[in-house]
This record gives C-alpha cells, sequence and structure tokens, in this order.
C-alpha cells in the first residue's frame, strides 16, 4: 500500500510556489520550439527579476542557458549584465556562460580577461572554465594557442582535463590541417599514463581528416586499431571511411565497408548511399548510382535533395540532360522540392550541350519560382553564352548580376575573361581586371594565364609579356601553364632561344614541363624546320615519360627523310610506333 498522501497547494510556502513554477516554465522552455522560444524566455526573466524574493541564481542560469543554446549570445551578455545591475551575485556558472558567449562573439580576449577576474576575487576557475576558453581559442584560429593552454592544464596539474577538453583540441588540430599532431595527441590518450581514454568520437575526428588529406589507408588502419580496442564504430566513423575510399575510385572496398557496417549492426543513413552515388555518377556510372537509390529504397531510407543532386549531376556529366531533367520529376513525386543547386547542375548541363536556349528558358523559370541563382548559377550562363557566340549577352548577364549584389568569385572572372579574349575583347578584359579591388583575384595566377595567352592570340605579344613580368615582380609563382603559354609565345616569335632558356628556367624554379609543354615546343621547331633541335626535345621528353600528340606525330612524319638516308628522327618515329604496338594502341 501506498502511504505517500500528496499534500494539498495551499500548503506550499509563496517560495515553493514560485520554484515550482519557474521549474515548470523553464523545463517548458528547454524541451520546447519555435521562433517566441527567446521571446518567452524574455518575458519569463523580467518577471524572475520582479518577484520578491528573488529566485535563485540556479533559476536564472538555467533561463540564460537556454537563451545560450539559441545562439542569442549578445542577448545572453545583457540578461548576465542586468542581474548585475539588479545586486544578484555572479558565480562561477554565470561567469563561464559569460566567458562563452564572448567566444561565440569572436571575443576570446575578453573571455580571458573575466578569467583573470575570476583570479583577482579568489574564485577558483574549473574545468568548464578552461574548455570554453580552449574552444573559444579553436574558433578564433588560434589552435596552438589552445595546445599550449591544454599543455599548461596538464604540466602545472591545473585540472585534469577529460573527454572534452581532449576532443576540443583534437577536433581544432585537425580543422587547422594538423591531422599528425591529433595522431599523436590520441595515441596519447591511448597510453597507460593518461586517465582520459578516448571516445569514438575522438577517432572519428582524426579518421575524417586522414582521409580529407588523401590517407587513407593510414584511415583504416587507425579504424583497425580502434575496434581492436573495444571502441564501437558509429556511422560517422563508417562514412569517413565510404567517402575517403570513394576519392580514390575505391567504390569496390566502400562497398564491402557498407556491408561490414550493417554486419556490425550500424545501420547506414542517407548520408552514407549518398556519398557512394555521388561517387559513382562522378566516375560516370549513373547505373550502380541509380542501383544504389534502389538499395536505399528497399532498406526503407529516402533520398533527399542531395542524393538527386548528385544524380542530376552524373546525368549532365554522361550528356544526358533529358534525363537530368526526369530526376526533377522524381523528386517532385516524392515531394522533394528542387533547390537552386539542382537548377544549377541542369542549366550547366544544357549550356554544355550547346542547348543555351533551353539553358535560358529554366534560368528565368526559377526565377519566377522564387529561387535566387547563386554565382554557379551565373557562371555556368556565361560560360554558356561566350562558348555559343553571344559575348554581348554574357556581358549584359555579368552586369546584372553585380547590379543584383552578387560578388563574382574567381571561377566568374576566369570565365568571363576566358570569353572574351576568345571574342577578341582582350583589351577590355585587360581594363576590367585592373579594375579590380580584391587583392585574391589580382594576385589569381589563373586570371593571369587566362590573359596572358588571350594577348598572344589577340596579337598583343608585347602585352603578354608584361603580364608575365609583372606576375614574377608580384612574386607570384607560375605555373606549368603560364611557362607553357609563354614557350609557345616566344616560338611563334622565333626566339627560340628564350623558349629554350624559359624551359630550363621553369624547372630551376621547381615547375616541371609536362605533355602539353613538351608538344608545343616541338611542334613549333618542326614547323621553323629545326629539326636537330626537335629532335632534342623530342628524345627528352619521350624519357620523361610523355608521348607526342596527334598534331605533333603528324609534323615528325612530313619531316622523316626518303628512305636510305640516316635520319636519327626515323629512328625515334620506329621507336615510338613499336612503343605503341606493344601497348596495343593504333
Amino acid at each position: 500500500m501506498n502511504c505517500t498522501r500528496r499534500i494539498p497547494l495551499r500548503y506550499y510556502s509563496t517560495a515553493s510556489l514560485s520554484t515550482y513554477h519557474f521549474n515548470q516554465r523553464i523545463g517548458y522552455l528547454k524541451n520546447g520550439s519555435g521562433a517566441t522560444k527567446v521571446d518567452d524566455a524574455l518575458q519569463l526573466f523580467d518577471e524572475m527579476l520582479q518577484r520578491k524574493p528573488s529566485p535563485s541564481i540556479i533559476k536564472f542560469t538555467q533561463l540564460i542557458s537556454v537563451i545560450v543554446k539559441e545562439k542569442q549570445y549578445s542577448t545572453a551578455l545583457m540578461l548576465l549584465k542586468q542581474m548585475k545591475l539588479m545586486g544578484i551575485p555572479a558565480n562561477i556558472y554565470t561567469i563561464n556562460i559569460s566567458i562563452n558567449c564572448h567566444c561565440r562573439l569572436d571575443q576570446v580576449a575578453y573571455g580571458f580577461a573575466l578569467l583573470a577576474t575570476i583570479l583577482k576575487q579568489g574564485h577558483q576557475p574549473d574545468l568548464v572554465t578552461y574548455n570554453i576558453l580552449i574552444n573559444g581559442l579553436v574558433l578564433a584560429d588560434g589552435v596552438f594557442e589552445a595546445v599550449e593552454l591544454f599543455k599548461k592544464l596538464l604540466s602545472e596539474k591545473v585540472c585534469e582535463p577529460d573527454q572534452i577538453t581532449f576532443g576540443t583540441v583534437i577536433n581544432g588540430l585537425c580543422k587547422a590541417g594538423h591531422t599528425s599532431k591529433a595522431l599523436e595527441l590520441l595515441r596519447f590518450m591511448e597510453s597507460v599514463s593518461c586517465k582520459c581514454k578516448p571516445y569514438v568520437e575522438h577517432y572519428n575526428a582524426v579518421i575524417d581528416s586522414l582521409c580529407k588529406d588523401k590517407m587513407v589507408d593510414r584511415a583504416l588502419e587507425l579504424f583497425a586499431m580502434m575496434t581492436q580496442k573495444g571502441v564501437i564504430a558509429s556511422v560517422i566513423t563508417y562514412n569517413s571511411l565510404i567517402h575517403g575510399l570513394c576519392n580514390f575510385g575505391r567504390e569496390t572496398e566502400a562497398a564491402q565497408m557498407l556491408r561490414d557496417m550493417e554486419e556490425e549492426g550500424v545501420s547506414p543513413g542517407v548520408d552514407t548511399f549518398t556519398i557512394l552515388v555521388d561517387s559513382f555518377c562522378k566516375k560516370g556510372s549513373v547505373k550502380d548510382a541509380e542501383l544504389t537509390i534502389q538499395a536505399m529504397l528497399r532498406r526503407g531510407l529516402h533520398p533527399n535533395v542531395i542524393t538527386y543532386n548528385a544524380l542530376i549531376d552524373g546525368y549532365c556529366l554522361r550528356g544526358e540532360v533529358d534525363d537530368a531533367e526526369k530526376v526533377i520529376d522524381r523528386m517532385m513525386e516524392r515531394d522533394i522540392v528542387p533547390d537552386i543547386i539542382t537548377y544549377s547542375r541542369l542549366i550547366d548541363g544544357y549550356c554544355k550541350k550547346k542547348r543555351i536556349d533551353k539553358a535560358m528558358r529554366l534560368f528565368q523559370e526559377i526565377q519566377d519560382k522564387g529561387l535566387i541563382p547563386n554565382v554557379v548559377t551565373y557562371s555556368s550562363m556565361l560560360q554558356g553564352l561566350f562558348e555559343s557566340g553571344n559575348p554581348a549577352a554574357a556581358s549584359e548577364l555579368f552586369n546584372q548580376m553585380q547590379a543584383k549584389g552578387l560578388a563574382p568569385n574567381v571561377c566568374t572572372y576566369r570565365i568571363l575573361f576566358h570569353g572574351m579574349c576568345n571574342n577578341s575583347q582582350c583589351t577590355d578584359a585587360l581594363a576590367l581586371f585592373r579594375s579590380l579591388e580584391s587583392n585574391e583575384l589580382m594576385e589569381d595566377v589563373g586570371l593571369y594565364n587566362i590573359l596572358i595567352d588571350g594577348c598572344s592570340k589577340c596579337g598583343n605579344p608585347n602585352m603578354a609579356m608584361d603580364l608575365f613580368d609583372e606576375l614574377c615582380l608580384k612574386g607570384l609563382k607560375p605555373n606549368v601553364r603560364t611557362y607553357t603559354v609563354m614557350i609557345n609565345r616566344f616560338c611563334q616569335e622565333g626566339l627560340f632561344g628564350k623558349a629554350k632558356e624559359l624551359l630550363r628556367k621553369m624547372e630551376e624554379n621547381g615547375c616541371l614541363p609536362n605533355s602539353v609543354t613538351y608538344n608545343v615546343l616541338v611542334q613549333e621547331l618542326l614547323k621553323k624546320n629545326e629539326c636537330q633541335e626537335a629532335e632534342i626535345f623530342l628524345e627528352e621528353m619521350i624519357n620523361r615519360g610523355f608521348m607526342p600528340d596527334h598534331a605533333t606525330f603528324e609534323n615528325l612524319l612530313v619531316r622523316i627523310p626518303n628512305v636510305g638516308e640516316d635520319s636519327r628522327l626515323r629512328t625515334i618515329v620506329l621507336k615510338l610506333t613499336s612503343v605503341e604496338r606493344k601497348d596495343g594502341r593504333t
């Protein structure tokens, strides 16, 4: 028999009633959702301030924590200030909230100032304080300062770091590209001397970073060691590995990883299958991508907009734009709303197929539907208009893009300058380049390459050479395309000495010539009947593992002397044809 008797509400004190009332409302706010959540919290805060006696500091802390979770950091700081003005004393919890808010607002220095205040007032910062500050440093791109603070906690025994501390530092190192340092810290956690053993989240961060650093085999080794230690992999672990394998074209192993995870009782999610769909599509294997989507559906998983966007991209890469458009119909049938990425990929597909009228109609339709074209959409349209021989419409579209406040990126400018140069508008392209205010754009080697090549083709070789000199004077590093364009220009001007000198200079600067560089040089030498020089570079080219392209080979055949005459050129051609026969090429 239950002897507990419920006490009538009238017997509770006023303080108990207010505590019960505030507990209920704070609990509702914690578990609730909606646009008015912060407004409701602010209203309750005002009620709490007016209540006599005031609720405990704990209630205020719980309420402000709700606002912090909504990422309203400035509002939370304002409330903490009001509490101080009302004479409600701060404690370590409220100070920690304040430090966290400042760190989230990119004011980590102010967070450390509050730490100094805590110490001056004789309070003892706790591990939460230091975890917040370490995270603040990571957010402010100060990962090495975060590592130093972490080391200080260990060496001076300020407090014992926990899994959160280690996780924050490991994540910070990974995001900053210092995967090896993160791996060292993970190894330290695994060691006997560390009381804090790694969770799967710590392994996930390093495995994902190794995959992104193109060290998939090392990621697989770490995964194997993790499972040997009894740490159970999560869906995030498998997703990272599957993504890493797919990026290296190892889809067979990725598919096996999918089977392994299911055998281990880890259910793949939509993201897992989407990774595979995207990988198959990038390889052009749309059939395999479709089979993967069928496998998703059999498991009761529904493809999302990202899955379908990958599939549309796959069809467009194959030039099967009409099939790509049918995917949008499938999306609509499943009540999945296509986004601007969906339409941008389809527009790009139509542009690449030279179906510019269809692309233009779709570009207008999406705006009528309320979708706002992004930089990628405009860039695709610009390229399509230039390639369809309509530079005037491209220029008009570019002006329209800027008028709408959409800032072109470096890819947009590359498309624009390339299109202008190909349409004999090099002077206008150069004038536009000079008007750019962004240092990032003004120091882009790719833009210089386009302008150098354009000026060369537009009959302004001196300007091309000036641009090359300007690029070098800025301390920018010419790449293989820059050197190849300049070598081609020197050759066409008959300045073979300068071309050869530049070839050697590029190697001295650590930029090795590629197949295109050699083919350009050899072709121009042959055209000018500089056969002996051509032979030297042809042999050098072959020795470096490069083969003459079709145009170079034709030039070679024309210049082989009659049978019976000694010819080094004939020997080279016979050697090449024998290599091609062995390789099965014709």
